[in-house]
């Protein structure tokens, strides 16, 4: 029977985990709003400080959307008309706006069917001359195969910029992600792994040229007060964002420990159960959980989420069609089937809840509503 409101395991909880460090977090916002450094200012600066260090790299470029970080970086790095940037069908369409804004090309590679990640040997199939970099995505907080990545991108002479809105504080041998590449990207959505109080995002880098151009970028290709030398744009990040978001990263190894755990404790109770397929997890380390994604058979999507709905617990698809195949860019050519792994991925995908707050009953609760819905 339906359950009740009080009963319901929710898909994503944010006022949860606020309240947990709402002490933290009110200390935090009343000097931004008492002094009113509402743009940029100490707090976006001390964050962009905390999360570099936390990456383990040199500069972090605060910006105001995980979008606009993608914009941002290849703008920065001179991706533009006439290049071709090589990148993933399966994920959030941010991906290849940001290819569009500079006006390259976006060009899709297939999906591994064990990580839904980047396929390395699809990708050095699509390189063609107008190959100018690689942008992949650690999708669902897993990482993709960044070692094979970068041995392609080093052996084209190719940028390789992460899409690493999914994945706050997963490693890859020892290093974070966001920290291999030429530059990493993050969202800072509420529902994120590290969220704000709003929209925020973030580029990080090695590259201190790189880094200040982006800083110039952010504010209207400032070069000093009144002093425009490009063409800029706003894209600042909110001092709010900057103060909220210092106070949750220090919380995120736990938070992400947190949710490696519920994965886990998911795993051993939908183990063996017929007609769905659990995530894979090749490299422990380089999963932090963004998501917990099972397959089901496509035709039973629909009716399985339905019954979900009824036993109380609430459910998600990431990403029901391939980006390639969305109107938006019917101009490319794609045609159903030119993407056979990631069209069958995204036509079967549920997405269970998974956040750290989740309890042990709310886990046991949503294993129990798959279990008998399959039985």
């Amino acid at each position: 029977m339906p359950a009740t409101m009080t009963s319901t395991v929710p898909f994503l909880d944010i006022r949860a985990q606020n309240d947990s460090i709402w002490g933290e977090l009110t200390e935090a916002l009343e000097p931004v709003m008492r002094g009113a450094q509402f743009i940029l200012g100490p707090a976006v600066a001390r964050f962009e400080e905390s999360f570099a260090e936390f990456l383990g790299v040199k500069h972090c470029v605060g910006i105001n959307s995980g979008t606009s970080a993608l914009h941002m970086a290849l703008q920065a790095l001179d991706v533009g008309p006439g290049d071709e940037v090589i990148t993933t069908p399966h994920t959030w369409i941010s991906t290849t706006w940001a290819i569009s804004y500079v006006g390259a090309k976006p060009v899709y590679a297939d999906i591994d069917p064990a990580t839904y990640t980047l396929d390395p040997a699809l990708v050095e199939r699509a390189i063609t001359p107008r190959t100018k970099a690689l942008l992949p995505v650690h999708l669902y907080g897993q990482a993709c195969d960044l070692k094979a990545l970068t041995e392609i991108a080093d052996k084209h002479d190719l940028l390789l910029i992460e899409d690493a809105a999914q994945a706050h504080g997963a490693r890859l041998d020892g290093r974070r992600v966001g920290s291999i590449g030429r530059a990493g990207c993050f969202s800072f959505y509420p529902g994120k792994n590290l969220g704000a109080f709003g929209e925020g995002g973030a580029v990080t880098t090695d590259d201190e040229d790189l880094a200040e151009r982006i800083r110039r970028l952010r504010d209207h290709a400032q070069q000093g007060r009144h002093h425009h030398v490009e063409l800029g744009y706003n894209t600042r990040m909110e001092g709010i964002q900057g103060a909220v978001l210092d106070v949750k990263l220090r919380h995120l190894d736990g938070w992400n420990c947190a949710r490696a755990g519920h994965a886990r404790r998911y795993g051993e109770l939908l183990a063996g159960v017929p007609g769905i397929q659990l995530p894979a997890c090749p490299r422990p380390e380089g999963h932090v959980w963004h998501l917990f994604v099972i397959l089901v058979e496509a035709g039973e999507r629909e009716a399985f989420r339905e019954h979900l709905n009824e036993q109380g617990v609430a459910s998600g698809i990431h990403y029901p069609t391939p980006v390639p195949l969305q109107p938006a860019y019917a101009q490319l050519g794609h045609k159903p089937g030119d993407f056979p792994v990631a069209e069958d991925v995204m036509a079967r995908c549920v997405s269970l809840p998974m956040f750290p707050e989740l309890t042990e009953e709310q886990v046991e609760r949503v294993a129990a509503a798959v279990r008998d819905y399959f039985a």
